[in-house]
């Protein structure tokens, strides 16, 4: 009784709105950090739900974040998930209890087409009137009442950036969801439509209810299906035979009547929207020009808007590295102090070499560089929440449009600069299924955040620290250099594929470009939590899995070497001590010894010999240890491929191992040179340390400028993500395009890779 109770208390708030209104601002208030992020069935939109706070005991309300669009007639996936939501089709969602619709007050006209067709669905709809501080600023004052009375719903005021209006919105949707969802049962409310529309549209409205097809209001759904083809879709596929044949006839005969099926009710909507505006809304000032549209006319500028986007994205990288110094000597510090810990308080042996070589020096390795990974999203989100985003995208329209693109594509690549896989999933915006493919196939070559931890410690140890220009660092422009060559590079690959299996048409660029705002410091410590927590979760599952298993391939099978260090080990202490005990007995030995002080000189003495005798074992020895082990072999055998890049077979290990995720590689090294050498403690400046004093056979660097290069061009290029990998298998619901862009990729790498090794040696580079 009790348990179906509790299910009955359950309640499906869905958040809409247009996109830029501040929706996602308003959800984050609304529920905090506490936010679940999945997918929809049978689609790669990302569902993003997370529970309403400060709600009575005796309910749970769930808020469901819809992805932003204009209307009801869908032009990209988006849009269709959004539609789908709201008219109940999708299997796992409950029938929504109320819906939350986000208006932007500062274009309430635009925003209130949308929030009209969501208010005839029949649900008891609360309106956000978001961003009133932006209107004000423009000159227009909203009449709350008037605007409630002729929607017939509660409007609540708000500046969600400041959190102002959010506890009413809140009590507002607590009170609603109580409250039955009754259809409207009549023709939609906000359109004057001419007589000959109306037995039209309630022929097919019976006709949606007989068919058990209206889970909202029919006469809405008769209009949707009568205006939109989208909306109808093909014969018997989202509708009945019966319907979709009601509706062809119904077409043919207002095109009789003299109507236009396609125009009459978007005209009808505005007509009435706008007499709606121009009720409630009262012109104060006017004004000329806003502060964005100042602010534009230098940020958008065809020639010093794109030498603002390029310095700040200089300004991005060369604090990367310098700002995030302290933070990684402070954790890098932390790790060898845990290191010198483990050492100091186990006895030797597999376990702990292991955890010192394997989970700490690996996994270190990696942690040490959250703070650039922080610093590079603290920068998205600013551009993102401030609004340039779009501008970036404005700017770089004219660049992609020379290669068969549109400015929509350049916001997933620019996303994929954190991360390909949300980046991916972002070109589900783009309405053009040839120009989305494209934009998949090269997002990879945006250098994700994965790829900063190797980009990081390549230029820290191939690199020299020196300054250009008398300001700028080379380190710090090797870095940009890097961004730029993969932009430069995706641009290349979309041109050669736009010109040949892709052929398309240029689309033009519609995109609306918000007002500039201030950012929330809410909004960005959300984005920074979440992708620390990524960050964590990865590094203790995939880089601390990985490490254990090369940790396994490079310690075995045991080789001579360490017969050796044991059989010294045990001469060493028998010597000093006076004893004759053999390998088995030492330890415990040992351990009864070091309990009186008599003998504790003594085993000191015989701990600080053991450990010279290890340095004196020859590096070729250890070499050779490694070489015959598991990881080892498998070097050797793709060395022959990498040589002609001018990489050696250990470097192999740290490729292969880094395809389950890019950073894996700066962790395998740490384990590789730190077995060799015994020096990794998991700070930058070690680990390049490390690098800097790898010799070829021949006793030549291996880790020369030429050599940091060409592996930097590699990781540009190649495709080694497993979970970029899935994502665009979903996405495009192709394994052909898939592997297809696995392949060109890891062609790309090998080929640019050996033409840098190899031009470069030619000209006395290396």
């Amino acid at each position: 009784m009790e348990e179906g109770k509790a299910l009955t208390n359950i309640f499906y708030v869905a958040l809409t709105g247009n996109p830029n209104c501040g929706k996602t601002t308003v959800f984050n208030a609304l529920t905090g950090l506490h936010a679940k992020v999945g997918n929809y069935p049978g689609v790669t939109v990302e569902r993003k739900e997370g529970k309403l706070k400060g709600t009575p005991p005796d309910k749970q309300i769930i808020i469901l974040d819809l992805p932003g669009t204009y209307s009801f007639s869908p032009k990209s996936l988006d849009e269709q998930v959004a539609r789908d939501v709201l008219f109940n089709r999708i299997k796992d969602i409950p029938r929504l209890s109320a819906v939350v619709v986000i208006v932007d007050a500062a274009n309430l006209q635009r925003n209130l087409y949308y929030a009209t067709e969501v208010i005839e669905l029949g649900y008891p709809v609360i309106i956000g009137l978001n961003m009133m501080d932006v209107a004000a600023e423009n000159g227009e004052i909203v009449n709350i009442e008037k605007l409630s009375r002729h929607l017939n719903v509660p409007v609540i005021p708000m500046v969600a950036s400041k959190k102002e209006g959010i506890t009413a919105l809140r009590q507002a949707v607590i009170e609603q969801v109580s409250r039955p969802a009754k259809l409207i049962g009549v023709i939609p409310l906000f359109l004057n439509l001419p007589d000959y529309y109306k037995p039209e549209i309630e022929n097919i409205a019976k006709l949606l209810r007989e068919c058990g097809n209206a889970q909202v209001n029919p006469y809405s759904e008769a209009i949707l299906t009568i205006s939109d083809e989208k909306a109808l879709g093909e014969r018997g596929k989202n509708y009945p035979e019966a319907i979709y044949d009601a509706v062809h006839e119904a077409r043919k005969r207002i095109e009789s009547a003299g109507g236009d099926w396609k125009t009459d009710i978007i005209g009808a909507r505005y007509e009435f929207i706008s007499d709606i505006n121009t009720d409630c809304v009262t012109q104060i000032l006017n004004v000329q020009e806003t502060f964005s549209d100042k602010l534009d006319r230098v940020l958008t500028h065809r020639i010093f808007g794109l030498i603002i986007f390029f310095l700040i994205m200089l300004l991005m990288f060369q604090s990367i590295f310098r700002l995030a110094k302290l933070p990684m000597d402070l954790i890098a510090s932390g790790i060898g102090s845990v290191n010198s810990y483990v050492v100091e308080n186990m006895p030797p042996g597999a376990l702990t070499s292991l955890i010192t070589d394997g989970v700490i020096a690996g996994v270190g390795a990696v942690i040490v560089f959250l703070p650039q990974i922080l610093l590079l999203f603290l920068f998205l989100s600013l551009l993102e929440d401030t609004g340039y985003m779009s501008r970036a995208a404005f700017i770089m329209d004219r660049l992609m449009s020379k290669v068969g693109l549109h400015g929509k594509s350049f916001i997933p690549l620019l996303s994929s600069f954190a991360c390909a896989v949300p980046g991916i999933m972002a070109t589900r915006t783009i309405e053009s299924n040839k120009d989305r493919l494209v934009t998949i196939l090269i997002a990879p070559l945006m250098s994700c955040s994965a790829r900063l931890p190797v980009y990081a410690v390549l230029i820290s140890a191939c690199i020299p620290d020196i300054k250009v220009f008398g300001f700028f660092k080379l380190q710090g422009l090797t870095l940009m250099g890097a961004y730029l060559f993969g932009i430069i590079l995706a641009l290349v690959m979309a041109l050669i594929f736009k010109k040949t299996i892709l052929k398309g048409e240029i689309p033009m660029l519609l995109m609306e470009l918000p007002p500039y705002k201030r950012p929330t410091l809410w909004t960005i410590f959300r984005h920074l939590w979440d992708r620390f927590v990524i960050f964590m979760r990865q590094a203790g599952t995939i880089i601390l899995g990985v490490n254990i298993i090369l940790w396994f391939l490079m310690s075995y099978p045991k080789a001579n070497v360490e017969t050796r260090f044991n059989e010294s080990r045990v001469e060493i202490i028998n010597s000093t001590l006076g004893v004759s005990l053999t390998a088995d007995k030492i330890n415990d030995f040992i351990e009864q010894l070091k309990q009186n002080t008599k003998f504790t000189n003594g085993v000191e003495t015989a701990e600080t010999k053991l450990l010279s005798e290890l340095k004196s074992i020859d590096k070729e020895e250890m070499s050779e240890w490694l070489s015959n082990s598991f990881a080892g072999r498998l070097g050797r055998t793709i060395e022959p491929i990498i040589k002609p890049l001018g990489f050696d077979w250990k470097i192999g290990i740290g490729i292969l191992a880094s395809f389950a995720s890019r950073e894996t590689f700066v962790s395998t090294m740490a384990v590789i040179y730190s077995v060799e050498s015994d020096a990794q403690e998991g700070s930058l400046s070690t680990l390049a340390n490390a690098f800097k004093e790898q010799k070829r056979s021949d006793g030549t660097k291996l880790f020369t400028p030429l050599t940091g290069l060409s592996l930097i061009v590699f990781y540009i290029c190649a495709l080694q993500c497993a979970a970029t990998i899935v994502v665009v298998g979903r996405e495009t619901r192709s394994w052909k395009w898939t592997t297809f862009q696995w392949i060109y990729l890891g062609i790309l790498a090998w080929t640019l890779s050996f033409l840098v090794w190899n031009v470069g040696r030619c000209l006395g580079y290396n």
